[in-house]
């Protein structure tokens, strides 16, 4: 049977077996029923959607403008660069934006980011807000050498910060809650949160690593959102997850049960489902996400006692102060009272070196 592609256009099968489609940029879906995927009627439809796209993008962008400003960064070799998360995440603070897209450049200055920046504190929360700030940062950023705009007035709107009373996202995962997440999860699913869980990788590059990737006892690879080269050694627990493996003839090292490449939304999905199922039977306290085994394998290391710098280079970051970030949970008072034993004991050793005219001597 002919696979059908389409340009902008994702064409998938969902969980129950049917056919969908619809427009990336857009979201706008396509009635198979009504318009069978590869017919006349389906092209046709493929067109339409397509000249609304454009003309709509033709309309958001008026030159000296914000919205103008936001569609020449989004054309920068820069934003193209970005990891596939980020961009996504832009476009979504573009779309906040939208409403005030048609604001005059010469009107823009530092209290009107501000103004923005809290605005979107309140609408979707501080974390989004702080994206909507970092666009509006990277697009001022790239404006002022092409004459756009005469300075990046989002640099000086200070971030909010996350609010004391709320816990932190991707907290680490204990010990009963690993083994009971692996015990139940079914082959496919189980072999990809193994992976994660000994690797420290981001689920997005874990889902997407290539079985060329392993070379011998090393996996290689470059992290997504950053572009850091990874070096990770595959030891006997890493091996063992491997071996298990379900057979398949994806050319990724993970595959759905379908033997298909897994996709971020379709293992999301998945995961989500079988999570909420563990949390409402109470053998796993609410909060695990796959994220949280970056920052489990980040906290067992720093607990181990390892240097920030080489926890960064394990999780391809580039500076140790992400690595700080992704530990920070770390339970590290017996290291701590080890740290305090020592210099209690050096203070001591150094008392008793003392004499009264408070001149050195040697220790016996």
């Amino acid at each position: 049977m002919t696979k059908v592609r389409v340009k902008g256009f994702k064409i998938f099968k969902d969980r129950h077996g049917r056919q969908r489609c619809y427009h990336r940029k857009t979201g706008h879906k396509i009635d198979l029923q009504k318009a069978p995927l590869g017919s006349a009627e389906f092209f046709a439809e493929c067109e339409a959607i397509r000249a609304i796209a454009d003309a709509q993008l033709v309309k958001a962008a008026k030159a000296g403008t914000l919205g103008g400003l936001i569609k020449s960064y989004f054309e920068t070799e820069h934003y193209q660069n970005l990891a596939e998360a980020t961009r996504r995440d832009y476009r979504k603070c573009a779309d906040f934006l939208e409403p005030i897209k048609d604001t005059p450049i010469h009107v823009i200055d530092t209290p009107l980011i501000a103004g923005i920046h809290d605005k979107a504190a309140k609408k979707i929360g501080w974390r989004r807000a702080n994206m909507v700030r970092t666009l509006l940062s990277e697009v001022f950023r790239y404006s002022i050498p092409m004459g756009l705009i005469a300075a990046n007035y989002a640099k000086d709107v200070i971030p909010k910060r996350r609010p004391r009373e709320q816990a932190y996202a991707n907290r680490p995962w204990s010990i009963e809650e690993r083994d009971v997440v692996l015990l139940r999860a079914k082959p496919h699913v189980r072999a990809a949160l193994a992976l994660m869980m000994n690797t420290g990788l981001d689920p997005s590059d874990a889902l997407k690593l290539r079985k060329d990737q392993i070379d011998g006892d090393t996996i290689w690879g470059v992290r997504g959102k950053t572009g850091a080269e990874v070096a990770i050694p595959v030891g006997p627990t890493l091996q063992a997850a491997f071996d298990r493996i379900p057979k398949h003839e994806a050319e990724t090292v993970l595959s759905s049960s379908r033997g298909e490449a897994w996709t971020y939304n379709g293992f999301s999905t998945v995961w989500h489902r079988f999570k909420t199922a563990l949390e409402k039977e109470g053998v796993i306290a609410p909060g695990l996400t796959l994220k949280g085994l970056r920052h489990t394998v980040a906290t067992t290391l720093r607990e181990a006692g390892l240097d920030e710098r080489r926890i960064a280079d394990l999780l391809g970051q580039k500076t140790p102060s992400m690595a700080r970030h992704y530990s920070r949970s770390a339970n590290l008072a017996d290291k701590n009272r080890e740290t305090m034993a020592a210099l209690e004991k050096e203070i001591e050793r150094r008392t008793k070196t003392v004499k009264p005219t408070g001149k050195s001597v040697k220790p016996d």
